[in-house]
């Protein structure tokens, strides 16, 4: 059997390790080991493609552990991976599996989520395939719909044929279709909608719900409609039927599956929240969720709506503070199924500045865009940021330390005046400088009870 490879992220699989570090310095600051770490699991990936069958299937893939406080990326990393890599990937949070009533529930569903994210990958590249044969039957349909065709031929007394009549007028309403001329006429077609969704709640309910839903689909017919609609809106209508009755069901679901089993990225965040503590109760369901989790992240088959799941060479990263705990008082054998681990670091005011002002998505850059549509121009001056940073620094140590998520908070209390009064303002130039930026957040860094500016 040769590698897997599908188009859909063929550009992009075969990045190499400091290319893809390079592309998460674009949008996130600093933490290099844990970007290395990434990286060369996901290289480790498209090298195992490249083997013989029966070496590839000997070689599991290497889970990482990110250790660090809240706000120091560790999500963002696993997120911007997965789309720089065009993998499947879903987050979930391990403390979902602690609540009451959730032990022994069916932790398997992440992978069914999985599978679900591979699927909607997959149908968006197989329509994009379809889009040009679709179009073509789109405009079929139009002329069908505006010129009907004829019931009978007939010869006229001058001998043409009204065949060849009908023709030449199609020929005529095509181009006028094509040059939108026809975009504002009314046509009536039918529309079919699918059966509404049955939902079951209650524990263990995923599976039951996903049986009885397949079994609603083939039992109870659609339902058909009579719309009648303008030509520019009717042919989105009928785009949307066309991609459809073009899609290959059969084919999208196996391709989703091999890509979910072979690049599939599950992040698992707030495994700290899982280690067993002193209270008693707690413990029976947090060692409860690492015994669910283990036979997962070891390799294991899930049936899912779409056939069997194979987990074997599913990437998964996990991650947690580990403030009262550590990484050791995890089962041993789940600890050995994370054996690359990764410090993230503290943020300091050096990363503070960096993050405001270098990333692609930067809050600077982001909140400037904003009130650029009230034709408001900002300028943040270079001491501006600095004075930002340290200010969302102070409030860090002096409180909760909430990472960068803390600049969000800063950012919106500097801002919050000149945002209401934007609409009105009629300015060209605004310029936040360090005494702007002080003037404004001096009561919050001064003021030792900062719980209206906590996240």
């Amino acid at each position: 059997m040769p590698p897997l490879t599908t188009s859909l992220n063929a550009d992009r699989s075969d990045l190499s390790p400091r290319q893809i570090v390079a592309e998460l310095d674009r949008h996130i600051v600093g933490q290099d080991k844990a970007k290395r770490a990434v990286a060369i699991a996901v290289r480790n990936r498209w090298r195992r493609q490249q083997l013989p069958e029966d070496i590839r299937q000997e070689i599991a893939p290497k889970n990482i552990m990110m250790i660090g406080p809240t706000g120091v990326g560790k999500t963002e990393i696993a997120r911007r991976l997965a789309k720089l890599t065009g993998a499947p990937f879903i987050k979930v949070e391990a403390t979902k599996y602690t609540e009451v009533g959730y032990y022994g529930r069916d932790v398997e569903s992440m992978i069914r989520e999985l599978v679900e994210n591979a699927i909607g990958l997959v149908r968006q590249q197989e329509r994009q395939n379809v889009e040009s044969q679709a179009k073509e039957r789109v405009e079929q349909r139009l002329l069908d719909l505006l010129c009907p065709p004829p019931l009978s031929v007939d010869v006229n007394v001058d001998g043409t044929n009204s065949a060849e009549q009908y023709e030449r007028t199609r020929e005529k309403m095509r181009a006028m279709l094509r040059t939108g001329e026809l975009d504002q006429r009314m046509v009536e077609f039918t529309v079919e909608q699918k059966t509404a969704p049955v939902m079951l709640g209650g524990v263990g309910m995923e599976q039951m719900d996903m049986d009885i839903q397949g079994m609603f689909e083939k039992i109870m017919p659609n339902k058909s409609t009579q719309r009648e609609l303008a030509v520019r809106e009717a042919r989105d209508v009928l785009f949307d039927q066309e991609c459809e009755a073009l899609l290959d069901l059969d084919k999208i679901n196996a391709a989703a599956i091999a890509l979910a089993q072979d690049l599939g990225i599950v992040f698992i965040d707030e495994i700290d929240k899982v280690v067993a503590v002193d209270s008693k109760n707690a413990d029976v369901s947090r060692q409860g969720v690492q015994r669910d989790l283990l036979p997962i992240v070891e390799g294991t088959t899930i049936q899912t709506r779409y056939g069997y799941v194979q987990t074997d060479h599913i990437l998964f990263v996990a991650a947690g503070a580990f403030h009262h705990t550590r990484p050791s008082e995890l089962m041993p054998e789940l600890q050995g199924r994370f054996p690359i681990r990764v410090e993230l670091t503290d943020l300091t005011i050096e990363d503070f500045v960096r993050i405001l002002a270098e990333p692609k998505n930067a809050l600077t850059k982001q909140y400037t865009a904003l009130l650029g549509t009230e034709s408001v121009q900002l300028n943040f001056t270079t001491d501006a940021v600095e004075a930002l940073a340290a200010f969302a620094f102070q409030v860090n140590q002096s409180s909760q330390n909430i990472g960068a998520r803390r600049l969000y908070t800063m950012m919106e209390r500097l801002l919050e005046d000149l945002s209401f009064e934007a609409p009105e303002m009629n300015m060209g130039k605004v310029e936040i400088n360090a005494g702007y930026v002080a003037e404004r957040l001096k009561d919050v860094a001064e003021d030792e009870d900062l719980s209206k500016f906590i996240l």
